[in-house]
């Protein structure tokens, strides 16, 4: 079946300009080499077409390489670009109601992807507490927990009362 997936169908970034895609497809046949494939990956990120697809595509990488700071920062950018593609207000309160009515919009579950990795990445660091917050947004408004909130949210929640007297 793989034989019959294009690259559109396989890579999140297959919008790409050419140069982004050659770079990001070269990450991906060195990921074994974690200095060579996060060369790719910068440079990438460095070209000035570098559009939303790039950089979700790098802060995958960064996040399963297991390098937060980067992936925390092309999250949030990747978050902040969206809410300003879709003029997507900052206050949760206002920011719910419009992810919940557009849950099944490509970018709005970029936007939540994004969300829920930052989620596991403060549980990494230990931010136990936020990371359970955002969790618990996302699983509000994901009730087939696609994006694996509520499962971070069990988990979380059992961690927390672990070291609770």
């Amino acid at each position: 079946m793989n034989a019959l997936l294009t690259d559109g169908d396989r890579y999140s970034w297959y919008h790409a300009p050419e140069e982004i895609k050659q770079l990001l497809h070269a990450a991906v046949e060195t990921w074994e080499d974690t200095a060579q494939s996060e060369q790719f990956i910068l440079q990438a990120l460095a070209h000035p077409q570098t559009d939303v697809d790039t950089l979700v595509s790098a802060y995958r990488y960064f996040f399963y390489k297991q390098k937060d700071a980067m992936a925390r920062r092309l999250a949030m950018q990747v978050m902040a670009e969206i809410r300003q593609a879709e003029d997507l207000p900052e206050a949760w309160e206002e920011l719910q109601p419009i992810l919940q009515e557009r849950l099944l919009d490509p970018t709005i579950r970029l936007y939540l992807s994004a969300y829920t990795a930052l989620g596991v990445m403060l549980a990494r660091w230990g931010a136990f507490q936020a990371a359970i917050e955002i969790a618990d947004r996302v699983k509000q408004l994901d009730e087939k927990d696609e994006f694996g909130a509520g499962i971070l949210v069990k988990i979380l929640s059992a961690r927390e009362s672990e070291f609770q007297i």
